[in-house]
């Protein structure tokens, strides 16, 4: 069985670590490099970097910033915000990131999704879903949760799987920043439907949400972002609890 990853996330703007409550209201939680130093040390199995704005303000990712956060840390290192081509994959691989997450640039040109997947592999390519309970249905949402879409996020999903991508980044905006547990129906409910691993982000405030993420939610990997920031739940002491209960950790 694989093991079941802890993933902090690094949401950045203007260069700085930022953490908000269903996507807005932001705030400043840090600098990006030191954060990254300390998940490394403290135990993450991977990193994933958010340029949250770059798609709103139609520019690239922080190159500069990804290769210095690439040269702090050595476990896999996801950078996702604002790519949408061959050239912006193929620049952030240069500086050292692991693995891209494409998001509204998927939802725009699905093409995109098998183009990058032939170019670089499908576990290099990671697709971001945005998703937000409307009216007992889930959409798609785009532009860092800004734009509604008419995507149904399972459908959605499978689209994506279908076409070569490695991994699924899902994030409940309707549980973003509450630390009241993730979206464990919708988790599963997209793990379902998919051949692929799913990363479930979006609530996390305790112990026993990750436990329930990973058990009922059928998560294989769980993102989290201000409780590791603010260190209110530390990720070794999140291990031995997620061993306790007998789910497969790395240690």
């Amino acid at each position: 069985m694989l093991t079941k990853r802890i993933i902090p996330c690094l949401d950045i703007k203007d260069g700085r670590t930022v953490k908000g409550v269903n996507f807005v209201d932001l705030r400043d939680a840090g600098d990006p490099v030191e954060l990254a130093e300390r998940y490394t040390r403290e135990g993450a199995d991977e990193l994933v970097f958010l340029d949250i704005s770059a798609t709103l303000e139609k520019r690239k990712t922080l190159l500069e910033l990804v290769r210095k956060v690439a040269e702090a840390i050595h476990i896999p290192f996801t950078v996702g915000g604002g790519i949408s081509s061959v050239a912006d994959v193929r620049a952030l691989l240069n500086e050292g990131a692991d693995k891209i997450s494409i998001n509204s640039s998927a939802v725009r040109n699905p093409d995109l999704i098998d183009e990058l997947a032939a170019e670089f592999g499908s576990q290099c390519i990671v697709v971001a879903i945005d998703s937000r309970n409307v009216d007992g249905t889930d959409w798609v949402h785009t532009h860092g949760g800004t734009r509604p879409t008419e995507l149904e996020t399972i459908a959605w999903a499978k689209e994506v799987a279908r076409r070569g991508a490695g991994e699924l980044l899902l994030t409940s905006m309707d549980h973003d920043g509450t630390k009241a547990g993730f979206a464990v129906d919708l988790t599963q409910r997209v793990s379902q439907a998919v051949n692929i691993p799913v990363i479930a982000s979006g609530g996390g405030g305790d112990e026993s949400h990750f436990v329930e993420i990973f058990g009922a939610g059928e998560a294989d990997a769980a993102l989290a972002a201000s409780i590791f920031h603010y260190q209110e739940v530390e990720i070794m002491h999140l291990k031995d609890e997620l061993i306790k209960n007998n789910l497969p950790i790395r240690k």
